[in-house]
């Protein structure tokens, strides 16, 4: 594995870069916070093991700019600083593991050789096609049948799950939360009307509708 270590402490960064490659590892250091995210940002490192307190640029400010920036590299964060409320707050900003100072070589070898075994997160794609329908999720365009379709956001969200669960019935539930992001009956019919206005503006000049309604169960588009 190629691997990035980010510490200002020469004793530790030492001892972890030295075991590291008696494992046959092949290992990259920075010293303080700014040289980590530009070795970082540079890519090409399987796994990255970064001090929270680091000077020039914080190891938490640093892991919460790579994930703003798309950088999914599996980050392992090693600090003295082990309450539970610090380690949530690694892991919120986007660390993927946290191990506390003084800690067992062993252990942060066993995490690092874990956070490699993860998968490649998966990349959404950009283009979704059922049907005569097309949507670019990057532009956020939609074309039925080559023409363009002016979406508002709600609507485009809305069209994109049905989407991207095309051959599946979708329920008002799973709308709610994926849509919505409710985890609670809103008591109104939100749905609904978000659906009426999508339909009416993917059907315009068309004689299909594009949006299928199961009844008693919810809502697919229509494929055919």
């Amino acid at each position: 594995m190629r691997i990035l270590i980010i510490e200002d402490d020469h004793e530790t960064r030492d001892f972890v870069e030295r075991g590291l490659r008696e494992i046959g590892h092949a290992v990259s250091v920075a010293a303080d916070g700014r040289d980590g995210l530009f070795q970082a940002t540079d890519g090409g490192f399987d796994a990255i093991v970064v001090d929270r307190m680091l000077p020039g640029l914080d190891g938490l400010s640093l892991v919460k700019m790579l994930r703003a920036a798309g950088n999914n590299t599996p980050i392992l964060m090693l600090t003295a600083i082990g309450r539970i409320a610090d380690r949530v707050e690694g892991l919120e900003a986007g660390a993927d593991d946290y191990l506390v100072k003084p800690f067992a070589f062993s252990e942060l070898v066993a995490r690092v050789n874990a956070l490699g075994r993860r998968p490649a997160p998966q990349v959404e794609t950009a283009k979704l096609t059922v049907g005569d329908i097309e949507i670019d999720l990057h532009r956020r365009t939609v074309h039925r049948a080559g023409r363009k379709v002016a979406l508002q956001p709600r609507e485009f969200s809305l069209l994109a799950e049905l989407m991207r669960n095309g051959h599946r019935v979708m329920t008002r539930t799973m709308l709610l939360e994926r849509v919505w992001d409710f985890d609670f009956e809103p008591k109104t019919n939100i749905v609904e009307t978000h659906l009426s206005r999508l339909r009416s503006k993917l059907n315009a000049g068309f004689d299909v509708d594009a949006i299928e309604t199961v009844r008693g169960a919810g809502y697919m588009i229509r494929s055919d």
